[in-house]
């Protein structure tokens, strides 16, 4: 029988090989923690349909940050549920809201982990759409306004990055033009650049109180059918200035991360969402897959998709392992 001269099973023989030869590695430094903090104190709630995430007060925060940091992981990112809500999401750009508030605990206490800030309306409004509703409708121009005062809110408190997610047309030249004018040019962006209308965000919804209380996003957010888009939203956020591009979720539009990819030579980001974490912790706990493996593998193809970054809920975790 006539065999190849090249036999590629040669470069899996074993352990050794099979890392020797690996095109794509993944890393603790690759991840970024969310998480989410909430009023009160000693506050440590699991989230149902999330399992080992949390509600978390400021102390309680204070003490994830610094087990992440322990681990490795190099940033986190902040989700906020404030006291009250209200039309305009007030919460959100308040000097003393709960996001600025943690700020300044982590600052204070775990010195060297990276805090991003989700700048977004929707976890403040009463009514949970991400801007300012006016007859039933977002109005965008005055929506950027707010996120502006936001940004430059969490800036003030001492982020070092802030990350846009509300997706309205021409927000990252307006926040990072008022970052700048307000003297924070230091201050990173990284823009949700291509952010797509999904089912997998559900969890998230429950995780930070947020769901929509009528209509959807669909006016603001991406529609899953669309490719082609997704290039022409990261070229806007790159030619406004934001400093790395992210795409969400992940693992249904890895076809996205690969075309930023190879389009782009900016960092990429893909945010492995609530829904995709969600599914794999379901399945394991049935023993249906083994759910060690399936975090691994499916973290990995995003890396070989070709991001550079992941939000993960899976961070501390995955981070133990590698």
């Amino acid at each position: 029988m006539y065999f190849p001269i090249y036999r590629p099973r040669r470069l899996r023989a074993d352990a050794n090989i099979r890392r020797m030869v690996r095109e794509t590695s993944l890393s603790v430094d690759d991840f970024i923690a969310p998480l989410f903090v909430c009023p009160g104190e000693g506050v440590r709630r699991e989230i149902s349909s999330m399992p080992g995430n949390y509600q978390l007060s400021i102390d309680e925060l204070v003490r994830e940050a610094a087990e992440l940091e322990s681990l490795g992981v190099p940033a986190i990112i902040l989700f906020g549920i404030p006291e009250s809500k209200d039309e305009l999401g007030s919460g959100a750009y308040d000097e003393h809201g709960i996001i600025q508030e943690a700020i300044r605990a982590l600052k204070a206490e775990v010195k060297d982990l990276l805090v991003i800030t989700d700048v977004c309306l929707c976890e403040y409004t009463s009514h949970g759409h991400c801007g300012v509703v006016e007859e039933g409708r977002v109005n965008n121009d005055k929506t950027l306004e707010l996120l502006a005062q936001e940004a430059v809110s969490h800036a003030a408190a001492g982020a070092d990055m802030v990350a846009p997610s509300d997706m309205m047309d021409g927000r990252v030249g307006f926040i990072r033009n008022a970052l700048d004018v307000a003297g924070f040019d230091q201050v990173t962006l990284m823009a949700y650049a291509v952010k797509y209308a999904s089912a997998f965000y559900g969890p998230f919804r429950e995780a930070a109180e947020s769901p929509p209380q009528f209509g959807d996003r669909k006016s603001y957010q991406m529609d899953p059918a669309n490719a082609r888009e997704a290039l022409r939203e990261a070229a806007l956020d790159i030619e406004e200035g934001a400093d790395i591009i992210m795409v969400k979720p992940a693992l249904p539009y890895l076809d996205i991360i690969h075309s930023l990819r190879s389009e782009f030579d900016y960092p990429l980001a893909a945010y492995n969402v609530s829904g995709e974490f969600a599914m794999i912790k379901a399945a394991a706990a049935k023993g249906w897959i083994d759910g060690e493996q399936a975090m691994l593998e499916s973290l990995l193809s995003m890396k070989r998709a070709g991001a550079d970054l992941i939000l993960t809920y899976f961070a501390k975790e995955a981070a133990r392992i590698l």
